[in-house]
C-alpha cells in the first residue's frame, strides 16, 4: 500500500473543485474539515481477566443535508485523518446521489483476527457506550464498513437500545434481516458498481459482453460486483486478495471464472489462494494485465504512481473508497484511462441503506427488487448528471462528480445561510 495521507487526497480534490467553480474560499474552508472528530478509549475485559485500552473514531463532517451517516471500521491502519476523510467523501457520496444525508465515518484501531467472538462483542458494545450521545436515527446513523458486519451492528444497536431506551431499530443500518435489516443491503455496492461499469464500457463502445475485467478484493463488494458483472454478461479474469498466512497474491484465468463457484470457495475456505485450475500471477502482473476494466475493491491507496503506470486497462471503477491516490490520479488522466471516482462508482450501499432507513421509520417493508431497482434508478440518474458536468467543464469524471457535489453542497448552504 502506497503511503499517501486520504484527507489530503480529498482536500486537494475538494479545493480545485471550489476553484472551478469560483466559489468563495469559506465554501472549501468548510468542507476541507468534518465539522466533529471524536476520539475515543475504549476500555476492554479480555478472555484473560485483563483490560485493553482500544482507540476509536467518529468523524461527523456536514450535516446541511441531514443526518451524518456512515460506516464503521475495525482495522489496524484505522486513523484520525483517515475517518476524516471518509466522512468527507461520504457527504459528497450522498450529495451527487440525492441522498438527505451527509456524511459520517468512525472506526476501531483492531486486527479482529486476534479477538475472540466474546471480546469482539466487549468492543463493539464499548464502541457504543463511549459515542451513544452523538449518534442517532435523526442525527448520525452508522453501518458496517470493513471488517464490520450485521453481527457486529446487532450488538451496537442492541446497546444503543439499552442506553438510551430508544428502541427505534433506525440508528443503524446493514442489520440482519430478522432485525431492521433490507433485502438487497449486502449486494447494493456491488450492483452499483457493475451498473457503473456496463454503462462507462458502453461509453467507450465496448460490449460488456466482450470485456475483461480484473478485481481487486473479493470481500462483499468485489465478490457482489463480479457476481453482478458475470449476470452482465462480463468476463472477471482475474481476482487479487489477501490471504493471513500467504499475503497478497493474484488469480488468473484467461477464460474467466465461475464467479457462484468463486464465492461458495472463498465463503467455505476464507482464501481463493488454493482454487483449482487457475494461474498465480504478481500484484505487478495483476496490473500490467491487458484488460478492459480494473475494479479496486480492497483499501485505499491501492494504486500508486508506479501502479498507474503500469496499467493498461482503459477504465478503472473504484469499488473502493480512495484506491487510486492523487497523484496516480494525475498520472491516469495523462495515459487516457478513465476513472469512475468512489463518491460515483460505490455509492450503492449508502442508497439501500437510506431505503434501510427509510423503511425502519416508515415500518414499511420493500422486496430485494424494489430495493435494488431504486438503486440502480438513482445511481444510472447520477452518472447521467455528472456526465453533463464532464462535458461542460471538461473535466476528469472524479473532477465532474466533486464539482456537481459542491455545487449541491453550495446552494443548499447559502439556503440555510450557513455561509
Amino acid at each position: 500500500m502506497n503511503s499517501f495521507n486520504p484527507l489530503e487526497n480529498v482536500q486537494k480534490i475538494l479545493k480545485k473543485s471550489c476553484e472551478i467553480l469560483n466559489l468563495d474560499e469559506s465554501v472549501y474552508d468548510l468542507l476541507k474539515e468534518p465539522e466533529r472528530t471524536i476520539e475515543i478509549n475504549i476500555p476492554v475485559k479480555m478472555d484473560n481477566g485483563k483490560f485493553r485500552i482500544f482507540k476509536g473514531f467518529r468523524s461527523q463532517h456536514c450535516d446541511v443535508m441531514g443526518p451524518y451517516k456512515g460506516g464503521i471500521r475495525f482495522h489496524p491502519t484505522v486513523n484520525g485523518d483517515e475517518v476524516k476523510a471518509l466522512s468527507a467523501w461520504m457527504s459528497l457520496k450522498c450529495s451527487a446521489t440525492h441522498l438527505p444525508f451527509g456524511g459520517g465515518k468512525g472506526g476501531i484501531i483492531v486486527d479482529v483476527n486476534e479477538l475472540s467472538d466474546n471480546e469482539l462483542e466487549r468492543l463493539s458494545r464499548g464502541y457504543v457506550k463511549e459515542l451513544y450521545k452523538y449518534i442517532g436515527d435523526r442525527y448520525d446513523i452508522p453501518a458496517p464498513d470493513v471488517n464490520t458486519n450485521e453481527k457486529i451492528m446487532a450488538w451496537m444497536l442492541d446497546e444503543y437500545i439499552k442506553l438510551t431506551g430508544n428502541n427505534t431499530l433506525a440508528t443503524f443500518t446493514g442489520k440482519a434481516l430478522g432485525f431492521g435489516g433490507s433485502y438487497g443491503r449486502k449486494e447494493a455496492t456491488g450492483v452499483g458498481v457493475a451498473v457503473i461499469t456496463r454503462e462507462s464500457l458502453k461509453k467507450l463502445g465496448i460490449n460488456i459482453r466482450e470485456s475483461k475485467i480484473a478485481i481487486q478484493g473479493f470481500g462483499n463488494v468485489g465478490s457482489n460486483t463480479a457476481k453482478h458483472l458475470e449476470r452482465m454478461g462480463g468476463n472477471i479474469v482475474s481476482i487479487s486478495e489477501y490471504d493471513k498466512e500467504k499475503g497478497v497474491y493474484t488469480i488468473y484465468n484467461e477464460d474467466g471464472f465461475d464467479i457462484a463457484d468463486l464465492i461458495e470457495h472463498f465463503e467455505k475456505n476464507n482464501t481463493l489462494f488454493d482454487y483449482k485450475d487457475v494461474k498465480h500471477i504478481s500484484i505487478d502482473q495483476f496490473y500490467s494485465l491487458d484488460v478492459d476494466v480494473i475494479i479496486p475493491c480492497a483499501l485505499e491507496n491501492s494504486i500508486g504512481e508506479e501502479e498507474a503506470n503500469k496499467i493498461r486497462a482503459k477504465l478503472i471503477v473504484e469499488g473502493a473508497n480512495g484506491p487510486v491516490n492523487y497523484y496516480a490520479d494525475s498520472i491516469l488522466k495523462d495515459r487516457n484511462i478513465i476513472v469512475i471516482p468512489d463518491i460515483l462508482a460505490n455509492s450503492g450501499g449508502v442508497i439501500a441503506s437510506y431505503f434501510e432507513w427509510v423503511q425502519n421509520i416508515s415500518a414499511i417493508d420493500m422486496t430485494e427488487d424494489d430495493v435494488l431497482n431504486k438503486v440502480e434508478y438513482k445511481m444510472l440518474f447520477a452518472y447521467n448528471e455528472i456526465l453533463k458536468i464532464q462535458q461542460e467543464y471538461d473535466v476528469t469524471m472524479r473532477l465532474a462528480s466533486y464539482i456537481y457535489s459542491v455545487l449541491r453542497l453550495y446552494k443548499i448552504l447559502k439556503l440555510r445561510s450557513r455561509i
